[in-house]
């Protein structure tokens, strides 16, 4: 930290749709609120992303005349943000010092609690994918984020380092920008399509990463609004390639990774694959949360589409990588970019909890392509469309004992109101991509 004292400090925090939230507040209301919490109207957890208000659940006894709840800073997440700006990240807290059900960092952190009772420690990565483009988006917004030209050209697959200059600029000033706000990233690369990119951000504790990837997604989007372009975290922000955000995730025990055996996956591996499989239906409401999520779920184009697991097999839902006592480890291949990470990662945690907890034990890792299996294998395929995802999540007990039921039932009732604004505001079921999902999902979350 500059010992130059800041002008204003920025209060930071994601509702349930990802939505990086907060207000800004000056460095004599942020020492007189810093331990209470600042007050916030609880309808950031009551809204869509089209400023609606979300009808279809029942409103707890906190809720239901705007009152207040509280973001109460995490001290260990300030940061010098840019000249004359502090930053910090905090979770929301009720009146009477309760955490808010639905609050997405809480929910990560009590995941977290629940798998130290056993003795274990769970680290965990996250590959960002995003798509940027040349126009601003001032430019974006008046084409209706519609015919916009992707950033680095059209040609190639991924990988190419055979890119125009104002690509790696931009990915050159996003990484710096991390330096220097202390986000520790890994990599970048051209990804799928075009104007696509991928940036691995380092593995470490689960609330950590989720407090970096919120950051790092901030970043992106100000190093493109400097730069005069836009970046977008739709799920599939054309009718091309859609975009995920990859978790990696080990256990450790006795500081061991719990995940390592000689032979392949140790049995504490074998378990946790189970339970993420028999909650996999029930967390792809989470992991994949809009409706043009689900037009990603197409065989041979990237994204899992089968209730399966594999060793190495990047075509199942839930990667294995086994033999070797540090990097053993779960890719969950699932989330789309538009997914909220603190939530996906609690639902996540939640299905390895559910897997140590009941010893469950995973069926047969698929061998071969896991893509266009034929009838009759006994390998179901994952929930395709939001209202198919919401109700496997409303009839899941595990993620419902582990999670709450109060946010179990909000999320549901949210994704029942989402589809039910898509076909009744202006979404075309139809369309390889709406009108209405671009200028919905574009900019937000």
């Amino acid at each position: 930290m500059s010992e130059t004292p800041p002008r204003a400090v920025r209060l930071e925090a994601t509702n349930h749709e990802g939505c990086f939230l907060g207000k800004v507040v000056s460095p004599r209301k942020f020492e007189s609120g810093k331990h209470t919490g600042f007050p916030h109207a609880d309808l950031l957890f009551g809204l869509d992303l089209g400023n609606l208000p979300v009808f279809g659940a029942a409103f707890p006894e906190w809720r239901g005349h705007i009152d207040d709840v509280y973001l109460r800073p995490d001290p260990s997440t300030l940061v010098r943000w840019k000249p004359g700006l502090d930053a910090v990240i905090g979770d929301y807290w009720l009146k009477d010092g309760r955490p808010v059900p639905l609050c997405p960092r809480n929910l990560v952190r009590r995941m977290v609690d629940r798998l130290a009772q056993h003795g274990y420690y769970a680290t965990v990565a996250v590959e960002i994918e995003a798509t940027v483009f040349e126009e601003s988006i001032h430019e974006a917004r008046s084409r209706g984020y519609r015919d916009l030209s992707p950033l680095g050209g059209t040609a190639g697959t991924a990988y190419h380092h055979a890119k125009s200059q104002d690509w790696s600029e931009y990915l050159h000033a996003v990484t710096e920008r991390l330096d220097e706000v202390g986000i520790v990233w890994e990599a970048w690369n051209d990804e799928d399509a075009a104007g696509q990119i991928e940036l691995n951000i380092a593995m470490g504790d689960p609330v950590k990463v989720a407090d970096d990837w919120a950051r790092t997604r901030q970043v992106m989007r100000e190093v493109a609004n400097d730069l005069g372009r836009s970046v977008t975290f739709m799920a599939k922000p054309t009718a091309g390639y859609g975009q995920a955000s990859h978790i990696n995730l080990s256990l450790q025990r006795d500081g061991a990774n719990a995940f390592y055996a000689e032979d392949g996956p140790s049995e504490t591996m074998q378990h946790a694959v189970g339970g993420l499989l028999a909650t996999i239906a029930g967390n792809t409401s989470i992991v994949l949360p809009q409706i043009t999520s689900y037009r990603r779920l197409v065989d041979l184009s990237g994204p899992p589409v089968t209730i399966s697991w594999g060793i190495s097999n990047k075509t199942a839902a839930v990667r294995a990588v086994v033999g070797h006592p540090e990097y053993s480890r779960l890719e969950y291949r699932l989330p789309g970019a538009d997914a909220n990470l603190y939530l996906a990662l609690a639902g996540v945690l939640a299905g390895v909890i559910a897997g140590v907890e009941q010893k469950i034990e995973p069926p047969e890792p698929v061998t071969d392509m896991a893509w266009c299996l034929p009838p009759g294998l006994g390998i179901e395929r994952i929930p395709d469309t939001i209202t198919k995802a919401a109700a496997a999540l409303d009839a899941d007990a595990n993620l419902r004992e582990l999670l709450g039921n109060e946010f179990v039932d909000f999320w549901v009732a949210s994704r029942r109101w989402e589809w039910l604004a898509f076909h009744t505001m202006g979404g075309d079921p139809f369309a390889e991509l709406s009108e209405w999902e671009s200028a919905r999902y574009f900019e937000l979350p």
